[in-house]
């Protein structure tokens, strides 16, 4: 279910680098840019930047993107100070602060007959969501792995694991993609290690590691493309 986790501990050493406040500002708007883009949205980095550091936008854009960016935002701040590594409530807190002003669902998993793909952002079905019945029964189970594993495994493996369990569990209507990698990043944090974010330019080799994930059960690709975003990132904050 979980890949081969023992076969990956040799391969998670990386260099550390810390994030400074201004750091963070950066990180914020590059991590809120692709992680919206990924799924679609029209709103450009210079855009995001304009957002976030001035308050400023076009109207011209979708009001539900725009509340997105500030809704990505506010979230990365709050990974930042929550204590709580795993839970159902911290899946909500995230998915209704990115979109409590964009979704009528924010918050709120599932109801039961909901049942949903993840789309691969050029509208391609790659996945269908676990049944809305088994909903919070899986996602109850991987909390209590990872409480379980929390200090028996390299905590890259640990953020990767949720982070692909979490996407094919798929427990949202919509926006599963960008709370998953919010949890990433946030499992990061709680291990002392810096925030990761995936490239807009990467997201093919990313949605086909979560396909590799589903067929295989093998985190292999995408703990691979995390350690590669990792450079890009330290490279583009001069880390």
């Amino acid at each position: 279910m979980f890949g081969r986790i023992d076969s990956l501990k040799a391969r998670t050493k990386f260099k550390v680098f810390h994030l400074s406040d201004k750091d963070w500002a950066a990180f914020t708007e590059i991590f809120a840019y692709n992680t919206n883009a990924i799924e679609g949205s029209t709103v450009t980095q210079a855009e995001v930047m304009d957002i976030l550091s001035n308050n400023k936008w076009s109207h011209q854009k979708p009001k539900e993107e725009i509340s997105e960016t500030y809704g990505v935002s506010k979230a990365v701040d709050y990974i930042r100070k929550t204590k709580v590594h795993l839970s159902l409530k911290l899946m909500t807190d995230l998915h209704k602060i990115v979109f409590e002003n964009s979704k009528n669902f924010a918050g709120r998993f599932r109801a039961r007959g909901v049942e949903v793909g993840i789309r691969d952002g050029l509208g391609n079905i790659i996945h269908l969501g676990a049944p809305s019945s088994r909903v919070v029964s899986l996602l109850t189970e991987l909390v209590q792995w990872y409480d379980k594993n929390k200090h028996k495994v390299p905590a890259i493996v640990l953020a990767t694991v949720v982070h692909n369990q979490f996407e094919y569990i798929h427990p949202f209507e919509d926006g599963n993609g960008r709370v998953g990698r919010l949890l990433l990043n946030n499992l990061l944090l709680k291990h002392k290690l810096p925030p990761v974010n995936i490239s807009f330019k990467n997201r093919k080799k990313y949605y086909k590691t979560l396909r590799d994930f589903q067929y295989s059960g093998d985190i292999k690709p995408t703990l691979e493309l995390i350690l590669k975003e990792y450079n890009l990132l330290r490279k583009k904050l001069k880390k």
